[in-house]
């Protein structure tokens, strides 16, 4: 597994180890799902906006 170096702001990462803790899992995994769940929304929010210009793009020419 590979390893990277993140800097982000004292106060975040006191919410991310607070979160962590209270949630009982480590730092690393927490920001993994984060980052999980960011691409996964993304992911799915271009294919709607994909989707809504083709149809767009169709009524145009059609």
């Amino acid at each position: 597994m590979a390893k990277i170096l993140v800097t982000i702001p004292d106060e975040f990462l006191s919410k991310v180890d607070g979160l962590a803790l209270t949630e009982n899992r480590s730092r690393s995994e927490l920001i993994r799902e984060a980052l999980r769940n960011y691409i996964r929304k993304t992911t799915t929010s271009n294919s709607k906006n994909a989707a809504k210009n083709a149809e767009t793009l169709e009524n145009l020419i059609g």
